[in-house]
């Protein structure tokens, strides 16, 4: 049998009911009660990270009420960085929520809202205002990352499931399920070695795993098996390079560190300092007060990098840290 690599595994592999959904049962046992409840359904909220099954749970849940030409006719689906501005949830949202022309009174709609928690306030007290005038028959599902971006007028409207990431024997078992599926075998001497790296790689993020197993497939790295080539097309630093490194702050080499992070040619910031957070415990030297002081200084940089400074001048300051704590 064919590999099939022109689908995405994300979307061949998407949860198509709630005993499919990883790991989540505190949310799914509620769900599964207030589907059943059907016009009396709260509006809601699934807050959590990334690649959890939120997005999965709203569509089963779409596809449970509304079925065939219902589910087309009477869903919007919407991710929240792309179209939910003023003159969007003014205009679009609003005759969508308030058209029932073609619905029966046993008919719902569904707004299903991604990425909630980037809709700039002042557009999330519009949507708030459509959330509370809209008619029994219409039900909003909010998915953020981070609830504390969502304003309490909406958070009391809704019911909040709160997601969790997933552990590492959860995701490695979807992995195996879909290579088995896929009749893909690992090198048994490396089998363990490319799990963890996935698992590495995915960070609890089911969906960033599964990708990165398909881009490995596509990119037949499987005959044989480089755990760093897998690294290095995920965003991440070889192996070799973060050993060098590790050792040049062990013998507080500062000169030989920065040059290390100079040379490498394609930077991913975020990547590169959950590595260093892995090599941190593993320096020996470090008192419990210095750790955290630099767990902390961790902290510090990356939320830098993420406001737009320079990410080699951070990364460089870091390094000083770790060599000097």
């Amino acid at each position: 049998m064919a590999i099939d690599l022109e689908t995405p595994w994300v979307e061949k592999y998407r949860p198509k009911d709630f005993e499919e959904i990883v790991s989540q049962n505190i949310a799914i046992n509620n769900l599964k009660k207030f589907v059943s409840k059907k016009f009396d359904m709260p509006h809601m909220i699934f807050a959590g990270p990334a690649g959890t099954g939120k997005t999965s749970c709203a569509l089963i849940i779409a596809n449970k009420l509304l079925r065939g030409e219902k589910y087309y006719r009477n869903v919007m689906e919407l991710n929240a960085s792309d179209t939910v501005r003023m003159k969007f949830v003014r205009e679009k949202l609003k005759d969508f929520v308030s058209q029932n022309m073609i619905l029966t009174e046993n008919e719902l709609k569904m707004v299903i809202l991604d990425e909630a928690d980037n809709i700039p306030k002042t557009v999330q007290q519009t949507l708030r205002r459509i959330i509370e005038s809209a008619p029994n028959n219409v039900k909003f599902i909010l998915m953020c990352n981070y609830i504390n971006e969502i304003i309490d007028p909406i958070i009391s409207r809704c019911a909040v499931f709160r997601f969790v990431n997933l552990p590492k024997e959860k995701i490695i078992e979807r992995l195996k399920l879909i290579l088995k599926k896929e009749n893909i075998t690992i090198p048994k001497a490396k089998e363990k070695e490319f799990f963890e790296a996935l698992y590495f790689i995915s960070a609890g993020d089911l969906r960033k795993a599964i990708n990165a197993l398909q881009m490995a497939v596509a990119l037949e790295l499987l005959e044989d098996l480089d755990i760093n080539e897998l690294l290095k097309i995920s965003g991440f630093v070889e192996q070799s390079l973060l050993d060098q490194l590790k050792r040049s702050i062990e013998e507080k080499n500062f000169k030989t560190a920065r040059e290390l992070l100079y040379s490498i040619d394609f930077l991913d910031s975020r990547n590169f300092i959950r590595q260093l957070m892995k090599v941190v415990p593993d320096l020996g030297n470090q008192k419990n007060f210095y750790y955290f002081q630099l767990l902390k200084c961790f902290g510090k940089v990356d939320f830098r990098i993420s406001q737009g400074a320079d990410e080699r001048i951070q990364l460089t300051a870091l390094l000083a840290e770790l060599i000097n704590p």
